[in-house]
């Protein structure tokens, strides 16, 4: 008998990438059939995510922001989804600063009978197998290799010739987007402002890319097209508001490399194999949120004085642990990324870090 599965991730893109090899550890057990719940900004990842057989789309008013109201409609709509797709199991994938329990709850009500989940707080009935962060499992560990301690609880692992990296279903050829010949990605945005390295800033190393050889591709989605055409000035070839994920997707993998910040194309890159030079702001820790098992250049102040505020706006004036870090150093960055000097090492894939003053 085929049992349905609810794999929750109720996040944007890039969580839910990073939750791809929890999601193949639940696929690969006998007769199951994996539905994916997402958040609408994490839709389009869950779509190209191997094992995933359904996604459904719920925005949750615990994890959205800005968060909607919480309506008594809104939660029908997600308890009769559930029930429609006949969901015997659920495993509610969170980062550590989220709760599991409020969905618990509705999808309990919705009739699943076991339900799987890491709380720090006391579940009561709401969940049958509870993982206690902090003592079940440290929280210092990359956010994938958490999701995958969570399905582990309750028997779903990795098959032994998986080896646990990000994966997608496959990437369409970015030839005729990206043109002919090696290239090397830079993209600008994040999803917030504290984790954005300056504008001018990413120009200069387009520039200085450019001048030592490289050809270079700026991305962008339809609201950064702004950005991207001063990104990319004369030199770069500008494709802004040109790609979905999955095309985006197509064109990370043919990079040499990519510059990119934490957020989403970082994970999405990973999850092609493709190398980054990551410019990373410690809002958040990099060992749970750096690109994971790609060869990696970690660059950013990771002791600078806005580590682990969470913030979205930068609270430190001049945005240091980011501003620091400048074009000529992503230039080397990218240098040892495509020249092999930067070693594959761990498991966790390279991190190279460079800590600027």
């Amino acid at each position: 008998m085929t049992r349905r599965i609810l794999v929750a991730r109720l996040d944007s893109a890039g969580d839910v990438l990073l939750a791809g090899p929890a999601v193949r550890a639940v696929a690969a057990a006998p007769a199951t059939r994996v539905v994916l719940l997402c958040g609408p900004q994490g839709t389009e990842a869950g779509h190209l995510l191997p094992g995933v057989e359904t996604v459904l789309t719920w925005t949750g008013p615990w994890v959205a922001d800005p968060a909607p109201p919480v309506t008594a409609t809104a939660v029908a709509e997600l308890s009769d989804a559930v029930r429609r797709a006949a969901i015997s199991e659920a495993v509610i994938l969170t980062s550590f600063h989220q709760s599991p329990l409020p969905l618990a709850l509705v999808l309990r009500l919705a009739g699943v009978r076991r339900i799987t989940a890491a709380s720090v707080d006391y579940p009561g009935s709401l969940l049958d197998t509870r993982l206690t962060p902090g003592e079940d499992f440290p929280e210092d560990q990359p956010e994938a290799e958490r999701a995958l301690r969570i399905t582990a609880a309750v028997g779903f692992r990795l098959p032994p010739e998986d080896d646990g990296r990000l994966r997608l279903r496959g990437t369409p050829p970015a030839g005729e987007l990206a043109g002919g010949g090696p290239y090397v990605v830079v993209h600008p945005g994040a999803a917030v402002s504290a984790r954005a390295w300056p504008a001018l800033h990413h120009a200069a190393a387009v520039e200085l890319l450019t001048a030592a050889g490289y050809r270079v591709v700026v991305t962008g989605g339809p609201a950064e097209t702004r950005l991207t055409a001063t990104v990319a000035g004369v030199a770069g070839l500008d494709l802004g508001g040109r790609t979905d994920l999955r095309t985006l997707a197509g064109v990370l993998a043919g990079a040499s490399a990519v510059v990119v910040g934490n957020t989403g194309p970082a994970h999405l890159a990973a999850a092609v194999g493709t190398p980054v030079v990551s410019l990373f702001a410690p809002v958040v820790p990099a060992i749970r949120w750096a690109p994971y098992k790609v060869p990696l250049e970690l660059l950013g102040d990771q002791n600078a004085t806005c580590r682990l505020s969470r913030a979205r706006i930068c609270p430190v004036p001049g945005h240091p642990c980011l501003s620091g870090v400048t074009p000529e150093q992503v230039v080397e960055a990218v240098h040892r990324l495509t020249t092999g000097v930067a070693s594959l090492g761990t498991r966790r894939g390279t991190r190279s870090e460079t800590r600027t003053a």
